[in-house]
């Protein structure tokens, strides 16, 4: 780690700490776990996996799409102790898979996906928060699934939020978005001390203060510190600083259950991580490329070191690693200070962490999501062609109505698809001069092309000359080689003649090339 840009990547790792606090204990509550393994993994995913990673500024702790299987794991297994155990093992596992290079793996993920999870983290960011902005915090911090645990879903809990809104939480979330936007506008503008000083924490002290101002002289309109507050738990004495430390179950090592759910948790946390990787590297403003073998070994090392001290599982988390980059972090120090500032604030100051409404941190998080989900990424998807912009949307949708790894499963299918379609139409080009064709097979043909050369073959009218150039086929699948000889065969009755260029096998003859038929077509 380098010290060169300690200005910049303070200020990031001061906002990413305080967006991150609140986001790591409600995963802990909604897996049902002890709040404070949300703590000690974040702390873990600052402090530890920084150092091995594979990226400058990706940002690791317990993320909202493993809360399902945590919670699952943790009644499957029997007690919090054992599920620690299968964390362990989950983390060995993912340093093996790096040290396997299985990391390469998320070089084909096509970049519309990626750019369509990015987009769909935004809008769900912002639908998410709307609750919050408005004073109704049922559900925790770092919710992501569209279908609730209380049967409700994104939109149906904002609509519950509009019915029972707070309006000292609208007064508060409404200002600091303000605030945020503006002190944002100034910053581009380069006025030194808008630069100097991060938007991010501006935007929390404005909103303590202003509730604490309604405490004062408008107290109606103050939030209630049960609820609608961040609630960092307070360590009193030693005892409780013992309770916060949960240990690893050697016995349940006897118990496959402890396997399958190590298993599981290392290919769902491994995915999730080289996701958020690649959309990290193209938020980076440096356009740095990351090691993602580099990066699985890292998060095995965190889950490891996690799961010894009572820690959550850890994976790359999209929407901190967004904050930290929009904030101007400029190397992993960012990410390393907001662990480093975690584990002080809760030795040291959690009666004053509790003091932050989760207004204001929602209105910080609706700008992180505005800026994920600009008008300007759909026109500039839309303008690259329906072949990215459909992998794009159906991205998008899929993910804002399912939840991350569903939706990135859907894409990811979807987007596939979409390469192998558009590299089978590319593959073969057919040109038309009057009765003359050219049949082109401008690189690579297997079987996927067979449909396409058929519907061609079939489309030949009596009286064609057709030429057939497969000079720059280096590969020609006998499929295509077998659907040539049986149209070689069958083009005499149909009044049809053939030639064919650089394919040999069997009753295709190499025949002598008409180089002038070559010149004359023309090529689509």
């Amino acid at each position: 780690m380098t010290l060169k840009y300690l200005n910049k990547d303070f200020s990031a790792g001061l906002a990413v700490f305080l967006v991150t606090l609140p986001l790591c204990l409600g995963i802990a509550l909604a897996s049902g776990a002890p709040l404070f393994s949300g703590l000690l993994a974040g702390v873990v995913g600052g402090m530890v996996v920084t150092l091995f990673s594979g990226s400058e500024v990706t940002i690791s702790g317990p993320a909202a799409g493993l809360t399902i299987i945590v919670f699952d794991s943790i009644q499957r297994l029997g007690s919090y102790p054992n599920f620690l155990m299968a964390v362990v093992l989950a983390g060995i596992i993912q340093f093996l898979l790096g040290w396997l290079k299985a990391g390469r793996l998320s070089s084909f993920v096509p970049s519309s996906v990626i750019s369509g999870m990015l987009v769909a983290i935004g809008i769900v960011i912002v639908l998410k928060q709307i609750p919050h902005a408005l004073g109704w915090d049922a559900d925790y911090e770092g919710e992501f699934e569209f279908s609730q645990a209380d049967h409700r879903n994104t939109f149906s809990e904002i609509l519950e939020a509009l019915n029972h809104p707070a309006m000292g939480a609208i007064i508060i979330s409404v200002i600091c978005l303000g605030l945020i936007i503006w002190w944002s506008y100034l910053e581009r503008r380069g006025i030194q001390f808008f630069k100097t000083i991060p938007g991010g924490v501006v935007v929390v002290l404005a909103g303590v203060l202003l509730n604490q101002a309604f405490r004062l002289w408008i107290p109606e309109l103050s939030l209630k510190e049960s609820s609608h507050m961040v609630r960092v738990p307070i360590i009193r004495d030693w005892e409780d600083a013992k309770a916060a430390f949960n240990f690893p179950a050697l016995e349940i090592l006897t118990n496959s259950q402890v396997y399958i759910s190590a298993l599981t948790l290392a290919i769902v946390g491994s995915i999730e991580s080289l996701f958020s990787l690649e959309a990290a590297d193209k938020l980076d403003l440096q356009r740095r490329i990351s090691s993602p073998n580099q990066e699985l070994k890292a998060q095995g090392i965190g889950n490891i070191v996690s799961g010894l001290i009572g820690g959550l599982p850890l994976t790359v988390v999209t929407i901190r690693t967004s904050v930290n980059i929009y904030s101007g972090s400029k190397t992993r120090l960012s990410s390393f200070i907001h662990g480093l500032l975690m584990l002080l604030a809760v030795i040291a100051i959690p009666r004053w962490l509790n003091y932050i409404p989760l207004a204001c941190l929602a209105a910080l998080l609706i700008f992180v999501g505005y800026r994920l989900a600009k008008i300007a990424v759909f026109k500039k998807m839309y303008q690259e062609g329906l072949n990215q912009f459909i992998p794009f949307i159906i991205t998008v949708i899929a993910i804002v109505f399912t939840d991350l790894l569903i939706g990135l499963t859907i894409g990811l299918v979807v987007g596939m698809a979409y390469v192998v379609y558009t590299n089978n139409l590319s593959a073969i080009s057919v040109g038309r001069d009057k009765e003359t064709v050219l049949i082109w097979f401008k690189k690579d043909v297997s079987f996927l092309n067979k449909a396409h050369l058929k519907e061609v073959l079939a489309s030949l009218k009596s009286g064609d000359y057709v030429f057939v150039d497969g000079v720059r086929a280096h590969f020609i699948d006998h499929d295509i080689y077998t659907t040539l000889e049986e149209f070689q065969e069958d083009a005499p009755l149909r009044g049809i003649q053939v030639e064919f260029k650089g394919i040999t096998r069997r009753k295709i003859s190499n025949r002598k090339s008409n180089a002038s038929i070559q010149k004359t077509l023309i090529s689509e």
